[in-house]
């Protein structure tokens, strides 16, 4: 067995045992998860731990000899809503997918839950708790609504009859009981989002990373995806937004970091980020207000 092999044979028994460690972990909290559904919501400090996180320690990605993210640090906590903004092509959808494992990072790591997550493929990541939801309609056209959610059920429970109670209870909890024969093609923008939530949180995610989740909306439909982000965050799961829509992203979130020229400009509440003169100069504009 050559070097080369020896190596490849240690780095996939090392992400074996990532990912079963991990799973463990993850089964040992999955009361304290449940839980979380449904409960009030406290702020996020109080009642997490130094190891329930998602985060990416000093991820850095160059394409073609440039350099587009330069050692970013983040991490989002559960039970809160966190932003990641910045203008166009400042590097926060690259820090975005790197997180999410549809771009592997050149350097740094990403960790989840206080395990390193680095090496695993975007699959992986998900089946650990990682749950996304990209730009793009991501419903399966062909199925109407409870045919969506249903599939990705048959995929996470083995049991028929958990597996329709599960079913009920998603459609319910997002409202969307009433839709459930309705084809997918026949809903409105915020309709389908909810569908496409409700699908994703089937695999009991304990994060979720939202791509542009106010896009394609209607003005009227920007409050129901706030209230859904909202929801997450009271069932404990963690949320990661990007989005070109600072005002709406702002407003619903309980921190957000600002990417620019390929680096943390600056991390904090909504009010500290509209006041701080860097932020307002490099990419807010002077006459910004929430």
């Amino acid at each position: 067995m050559t070097p080369a092999e020896i190596r490849q044979q240690q780095a996939a028994a090392a992400n074996a045992q990532s990912v079963q460690t991990l799973q463990s972990a993850r089964q040992t909290s999955s009361a304290a998860q449940q839980q979380a559904v449904n409960r009030p919501r406290r702020d996020a400090d109080s009642r997490q731990t130094a190891r329930h996180y998602l985060a990416a320690h000093g991820v850095e990605k160059s394409f073609g000899g440039r350099t587009v993210v330069k050692g970013v640090t983040l991490y989002v906590r559960r039970g809160e809503a966190v932003g990641l903004l910045g203008p166009n092509g400042a590097g926060k959808t690259t820090v975005f997918y790197m997180i999410t494992g549809l771009i592997k990072a050149d350097r740094g790591r990403i960790e989840l839950d206080g395990y390193d997550v680095t090496a695993l493929p975007m699959y992986q990541r998900a089946r650990l708790g990682i749950g996304y939801l990209p730009q793009e309609a991501s419903i399966f056209r062909g199925l109407n609504v409870e045919e969506n959610i249903r599939s990705v059920l048959e995929v996470v429970e083995p049991d028929r009859r958990r597996r329709e109670a599960n079913l009920n209870a998603l459609l319910e909890e997002f409202n969307i009981a009433r839709l459930r024969k309705t084809p997918t093609i026949a809903l409105s923008g915020g309709e389908r989002r909810r569908v496409e939530i409700a699908r994703a949180l089937a695999t009991r995610p304990s994060y979720m990373l939202l791509d542009e989740p106010f896009a394609g909306i209607d003005p009227i439909a920007v409050g129901d995806i706030q209230a859904l982000v909202r929801h997450l965050t009271n069932r404990g799961i963690g949320v990661l937004i990007t989005d070109h829509n600072v005002r709406e992203t702002l407003g619903l979130t309980d921190r957000a970091y600002i990417i620019y020229s390929g680096e943390v400009l600056m991390e904090g509440r909504a009010e500290d980020i509209v006041n701080n003169p860097d932020v307002r100069r490099l990419y807010l504009g002077e006459e910004f207000r929430l």
